[in-house]
């Protein structure tokens, strides 16, 4: 499991971060932070829970671009920006796209709910990785993390720390993923 970790982090990190020059384009404001990859990058099919607690992959969402923020209840710069991806949701969200914000780590319900219920989220569903199953298997490292998934289910994309997601810089990168 450590060595898929460290390969995975390379690759996600560095080993293959020649700008794919449609998305680098778009690297603007808070998007400038974006890592964007030439080939996309087999996102591992690891298990984390919806609010019922039924076990889900991302392969659930195929054919659907997605973006996947890995948060804390901990976490400061969470708390920033998760107001901006409720935002997102509530405008872009639908058949095509969605925001899927993922508690990662020991994140008791009750705070999850009060965290969420502070910042004033209306338009997310609710889902954890209490064990960093998921987090581990991308290279996940700190938090705020945010995973961009095209269409067939690989990462395109990653942004470590807070970011202003709905904002136009946001939306012009998710857009050129939607007309892919």
């Amino acid at each position: 499991m450590l060595r898929s970790l460290v390969l995975y982090t390379a690759i996600a990190l560095g080993a293959n971060a020649a700008q794919a020059a449609d998305l680098s384009a778009l690297k603007e404001g808070d998007m400038r932070k974006l890592v964007v990859y030439e080939a996309p990058i087999q996102v591992p099919e690891l298990a984390f829970t919806d609010a019922t607690g039924a076990e889900r992959r991302l392969s659930d969402w195929h054919g659907k671009v997605l973006l996947v923020n890995f948060w804390a209840v901990w976490c400061a710069p969470c708390r920033a920006e998760m107001p901006s991806l409720d935002r997102l949701q509530a405008e872009m969200g639908g058949a095509d796209f969605e925001v899927l914000t993922i508690a990662t780590g020991r994140n008791p319900a009750p705070k999850v709910e009060r965290f969420l219920e502070d910042v004033g989220v209306k338009h997310l569903a609710r889902y954890a990785d209490s064990k960093n199953q998921l987090a581990r298997g991308m290279g996940i490292v700190g938090l705020p993390v945010t995973v961009l998934i095209d269409r067939d289910g690989n990462e395109a994309a990653r942004l470590i720390g807070e970011a202003a997601w709905d904002g136009a810089e946001a939306k012009a990168v998710i857009n050129a993923l939607l007309s892919d």
